[in-house]
């Protein structure tokens, strides 16, 4: 019985002590959207991009959602990874024919950091993507989305956000 007591309180501790993370996880999220929102809020008017090009027109997928149109500084690129300044700019298109800021995404090339680096951006590890890409970017990259304009219902770091839509593109 002393075990089983024991086990139950160790369990509960557990529980207990991963329950209090909890807000400190969802905290960090919030500290991460909020900086991304005013460090881009200038660019919710598109012609304030002027750093910025659109490449790939709307990326969108079938059982994906969407992710918009990338407006992407090169000169960004090779870094350094900064949370005020996003490499790229996520707009979607909207039926009037405007632009609305749904996102960022933080881009840098693998070549540009130390080997087996774990780039990070306020502590969200960012994704590897391999060379060959889709992208056209030349090597591999990590990449990161902060979708701090636009609610996405798996959170505000997935790649896909399933309220972007590229129907009026």
């Amino acid at each position: 019985m002393k075990k089983l007591s024991l086990m139950l309180s160790v369990a509960f501790l557990a529980t207990s002590f991963a329950l209090a993370q909890q807000p400190q996880a969802q905290g960090d999220q919030d500290k991460l959207v909020e900086i991304v929102r005013n460090a881009t809020q200038q660019y919710r008017d598109v012609s304030n991009a002027k750093d910025y090009t659109p490449v790939l027109g709307c990326v969108s997928g079938s059982d994906h959602g969407a992710m918009g149109v990338h407006y992407v500084n090169l000169n960004l690129l090779d870094g350094p990874i900064d949370p005020a300044h996003p490499q790229a700019l996520i707009y979607e298109p909207q039926l009037n024919g405007e632009m609305k800021l749904v996102g960022v995404e933080f881009i840098i090339l693998a070549s540009a950091l130390p080997a087996n680096s774990a780039p990070e951006v306020e502590g969200h590890l960012m994704n590897y993507i391999d060379y060959p890409n889709r992208y056209g970017l030349p090597g591999p990259f990590f990449e990161l989305h902060v979708w701090a304009w636009r609610d996405s219902p798996l959170g505000p770091f997935v790649d896909w956000n399933n309220h972007v839509t590229c129907a009026h593109e």
